[in-house]
């Protein structure tokens, strides 16, 4: 995913889109090293659907280093931010079959 410049965004808020867009990338491409390099030491991720919250940049790798199902896709809606708050709406989708509810 490649940031596309847009009128009126800073230098540092096209920077950081840039960052976002390499994240996904490694993401998609199970590149798990490159994928937690945007993370800060002390870097917090939320998981709304599920309520989970997760504390620190090594913890955040590890779970999902051991998550059952690898993503095979990313669809992001939207990111949103402003200083150092960033948001990435997503959809994940999963490779081979889940158990349903």
């Amino acid at each position: 995913m490649k940031a596309k410049p847009q009128p009126g965004r800073s230098i540092q808020e096209e920077q950081i889109r840039t960052a976002l867009g390499r994240h996904w990338d490694a993401s998609a491409a199970g590149d798990a090293n490159a994928e937690h390099e945007i993370y800060d030491d002390d870097a917090i991720c939320d998981y709304p659907q599920s309520g989970e919250r997760i504390l620190g940049r090594s913890n955040l790798q590890a779970l999902r280093s051991h998550h059952p199902g690898k993503p095979s896709g990313f669809d992001v809606k939207r990111i949103l931010g402003n200083g150092d708050i960033w948001i990435t709406e997503y959809t994940i989708t999963y490779q081979g079959d889940w158990p349903t509810r």
